[in-house]
């Protein structure tokens, strides 16, 4: 197990965000699910279930930053933010070319359209960690004041 950056105050404040947060994501999930269920919906509208995803992660997101919260383990860093986005990227790159190899595409096409989204994903990724590390240590500043 990893060392903790954490002090006892924050982790009690972030079991206490993944408390709430897993049930949110739990009942919400469970009740799109049914919803659409009844409405007769296949297994592939799963755009409830996306809501409900993105509005969990805005929740974690916010109130791990409000509670001036990063992790336990990784740094708020520039390095830490390159790693996480080069795996983000390489995941939806390896995604899609799975996902387009049973199309039979030639493999210039496939790498091309493996590479474009992967390469976007990185740079969102990066952009989106470096704003909220900068928000964080802002707000980890403040608390510290306090």
């Amino acid at each position: 197990m990893k060392k903790s950056n954490l002090d006892e105050m924050q982790e009690q404040a972030l079991l206490r965000i993944e408390h709430t947060g897993c049930w949110l994501a739990f009942w919400g999930l469970l009740a799109a699910m049914a919803i659409q269920g009844i409405l007769g919906a296949g297994i592939r509208e799963l755009a409830g279930e996306w809501i409900v995803f993105m509005g969990l992660c805005l929740y974690l997101l916010v109130s791990c930053l409000r509670c001036g919260i990063w992790d336990r383990t990784l740094k708020a860093n520039r390095k830490t933010n390159l790693i996480v986005s080069l795996i983000a990227g390489a995941a939806v790159g390896v995604f899609d070319a799975v996902l387009f190899l049973r199309y039979d595409m030639q493999w210039p096409d496939l790498a091309l359209i493996a590479v474009i989204p992967a390469v976007i994903t990185f740079v969102l990724c990066f952009a989106a960690l470096t704003v909220s590390a900068a928000i964080y240590k802002k707000r980890r500043e403040k608390l510290d004041r306090e």
